[in-house]
């Protein structure tokens, strides 16, 4: 009985203690698998970049974040501290620069300041992708809906996809960072706008900083998602770097504007049409390439229509055509009306989806002044050709005397009328003392009556060999 008792407990012993390490086993796994990894500790560089993101965002901004990206990675710095004031700007290079946050394994701040400053449509969805967001005093975040780039409402099925899609590009990047998708997600849709106070209090940015100092003050211990993994931040002894616009950023960023580039254009086309019109100068056609490469150089940084650029290059080719086959100001005109036309459609008249106020188009005035002065000007120059053509000709008195007494031979016959060689040129002439020569008759010449050459009959023995 013993035994059989002894048996019995073992047999129940082992099922519950293999139980028991089955669920010691588990414990530690889901321990493992749920419990947070520790922030690690922020690189040994005591060095944080602060970069302006200040005015558009269009591919010129996209490129110089790139840039202070790639530096902070390869120095190794502390901090990256975007600080932003900006009206919106071009949906492509906002999510160029989102992923590059996003990407960051240098954790990246976003301030919106100085006091005053927003970050209005695409500086909605840059402030949000921060690992840590803040704002000033007197600062504002949102109205991030989609709009053409004139800044026109998006009609019908492509204004609900594009609505729609950046909802959904919002919405995305709160879930990745914890902040309140349902109010971002009301900034596209319904153009929603926050105070810093509302956007604190409804988890959109997470600190309130009086400038950068400040900033630096309250982010000390506190610790920043990256790309890989949350970084300690000590700001005990930061050094600050500011990193602004290059020199060719700055360039590219002026010429980028469309009415610089639509100037550019015009006025490079305008100074090649003086070269051909007046060969040699050199000149007009060097100033006119160079116009016209920073014209394209600037019309690559914007959301531009190739109808625009054809009616352009069109408008050159009829303004060159009038110079050269006078039309009665036909051509003249028409490239004017065709300048103003490629102004027109060059930039933003095709509705490119984009975020926020910046207009992408030419002004209106400014087409207006450039066309009529391309078409005047084409006019006056075919005006200038027509004169030329139709003016009495001139011959020098020493010319005229130097050709008196010389002898050559008709090369058209002469009834009275007709053409002969003399000195080896070919000038028109007219017969004296007889009614006609035929060609290859020998005259020698008596006057000269504009480029006219009044002839008579000359000897053969004394005709030029």
């Amino acid at each position: 009985m013993e035994y059989i008792g002894r048996s019995i407990l073992v047999t129940v012993r082992r099922p519950i203690l293999a139980a028991a390490l089955v669920l010691i086993a588990l414990g530690f796994m889901g321990q493992s698998i749920t419990s947070p990894q520790p922030a690690r500790a922020q690189s040994g560089s005591r060095e944080v970049i602060v970069a302006d993101v200040d005015g558009t965002i269009d591919p010129v901004m996209a490129r110089y974040l790139s840039r202070v990206f790639d530096d902070a990675q390869s120095n190794d710095v502390a901090l990256v501290i975007l600080r932003i004031n900006t009206p919106g700007g071009m949906l492509e290079s906002t999510r160029e620069i989102v992923a590059d946050i996003l990407a960051s394994n240098v954790p990246v701040v976003t301030f919106v300041g100085p006091s005053g400053a927003r970050a209005g449509s695409a500086g909605t969805f840059i402030t949000v992708a921060g690992g840590l967001a803040a704002m000033a005093n007197s600062t504002n975040i949102g109205a991030a809906s989609p709009v053409g780039a004139v800044g026109e409402d998006i009609e019908g099925t492509l204004g609900r996809k594009v609505t729609n899609d950046a909802a959904a590009f919002i919405r995305s990047i709160a879930e990745q960072r914890g902040r309140n998708a349902f109010a971002l997600e009301r900034t596209v849709r319904v153009a929603a706008a926050y105070s810093v106070e509302e956007a604190l209090s409804q988890n959109i940015v997470d600190l309130f900083a009086l400038d950068v100092d400040d900033l630096l003050r309250k982010l000390d211990g506190m610790s920043i998602p990256t790309a890989s993994g949350s970084v300690q931040i000590s700001t005990g002894d930061l050094h600050v770097r500011e990193v602004g616009f290059g020199f060719v950023d700055n360039i590219l960023s002026f010429i980028s504007q469309p009415d610089i580039v639509f100037l550019l254009f015009s006025l490079g086309g305008l100074a090649l049409v003086v070269e051909l019109w007046s060969p040699g100068l050199v000149g007009p056609g060097v100033v006119g390439v160079i116009l016209l490469l920073l014209s394209f150089a600037g019309l690559g940084q914007l959301p531009f229509h190739w109808a625009g650029v054809g009616l352009l290059v069109l408008a050159i080719l009829l303004v060159v055509t009038e110079t050269q086959v006078p039309g009665f100001g036909i051509f003249g005109i028409a490239g004017g009306a065709s300048i103003v036309l490629g102004g027109l459609f060059l930039v933003g008249f095709f509705g490119t989806p984009d975020f926020g106020d910046p207009d992408y188009s030419v002004s209106l005035w400014l087409l207006g002044g450039v066309g009529g002065v391309t078409g005047a000007v084409a006019v006056w120059f075919g005006w200038q050709v027509r004169q030329s053509s139709l003016a009495p000709a001139y011959v020098s008195p020493i010319s005229a005397q130097a050709l008196v007494g010389q002898h050559g031979s008709v090369t058209v016959d002469l009834s009275p009328k007709g053409e002969v060689m003399v000195a080896g040129e070919r000038w028109g002439a007219r017969i004296e003392g007889a009614h006609e020569l035929e060609a290859g008759a020998h005259v020698e010449v008596r006057s000269v009556d504009g480029l006219t050459l009044i002839v008579e009959s000359g000897r053969a023995d004394t005709a030029p060999i």
